[in-house]
């Protein structure tokens, strides 16, 4: 009985001592792709607070996030400014997948979490062999398209983050009814709503993990393992035997190339693939 009280001691003090650390004020001003929230709203400083709050007790999901961006980030940070789009899309991308990829409950998949129609639209390949929703480059590429898109509709990058959730026709409607093209003056659907505000969060958490608790040696973060890049034309009708032609199994071909969505590659328009082989 000793034992279990001194258990439960123990597990208090330290709840108390991650309160502590967590429990801070939130910052005085933050802006997303260079347009500042206007925290000097009431509603709007509350919704910051709130996804701001709910993301500092995430941890064992914002641990796993963090150590993922130090792998994925220097992928996607190069598309982004390739394309002109602000660096702070980083974060949506956060707040979509965690940086896996994932698979939503209504069907939209990969660290962008695409529908397979939109991913069409945006020239991605969506097949029961292929699905280049999870080909991390391609769906950085088709997210920037969008966001560009949303950008030119409404002259805000506020407002094409929303639309990356409320859909370009979504916000337009609430733009034209409310007579306001302000995210943060527009009454919107729940999700769409917080939207923001936890991509706001992450984007906070993330720069300043540790005044949040956040203390992640380098060596507990993920890295990438260099590849080296084949170019195929032709079908494959056994992704095992070509994995092992190259000196790694099935397993590896399908962690470092997730596109591929079967064990074969069928490919009869003898289409170009780049396909990533580990460097061992």
């Amino acid at each position: 009985m000793k034992k279990i009280t001194l258990l439960i001691t123990a597990i208090t003090v330290a709840l108390v001592l991650i309160s502590a650390k967590t429990n801070i004020a939130m910052p005085d001003k933050i802006d997303f792709a260079g347009e500042e929230t206007p925290l000097h709203i009431p509603d709007v400083r509350e919704r910051f607070d709130r996804e701001l709050t709910v993301n500092q007790y995430m941890h064992g999901s914002t641990i796993l996030i963090l150590k993922r961006a130090n792998k994925f980030f220097p992928i996607i940070e190069p598309i982004l400014a390739k394309n002109g789009v602000p660096d702070d899309f980083k974060y949506l991308c956060v707040i979509e997948s965690s940086l896996s990829n994932a698979t939503s409950s209504a069907g939209a998949k990969g660290f962008w979490q695409f529908m397979s129609q939109t991913a069409r639209e945006k020239g991605m390949e969506v097949s029961e062999l292929v699905d280049e929703r999870y080909h991390l480059e391609k769906s950085t590429e088709a997210a920037c398209k969008f966001l560009i898109q949303a950008k030119e509709k409404f002259g805000s990058w506020t407002l094409a983050a929303a639309s990356y959730n409320g859909g370009i026709a979504g916000i337009q409607k609430h733009v034209s009814f409310q007579e306001t093209n302000n995210y943060y003056d527009l009454l919107l659907t729940e999700e769409t709503y917080r939207y923001v505000f936890r991509i706001l969060a992450l984007k906070e958490i993330m720069k300043n993990p540790a005044l949040y608790g956040f203390n992640l040696p380098k060596e507990t973060l993920y890295t990438s393992i260099p590849t080296r890049k084949i170019e195929i034309d032709s079908s494959i009708t056994n992704l095992t035997k070509f994995a092992k032609s190259q000196g790694i199994n099935y397993k590896e071909l399908k962690i470092y190339n997730p596109w591929l969505r079967d064990q074969k590659l069928d490919n009869p328009t003898k289409k170009k693939y780049i396909i990533e082989i580990p460097i061992k």
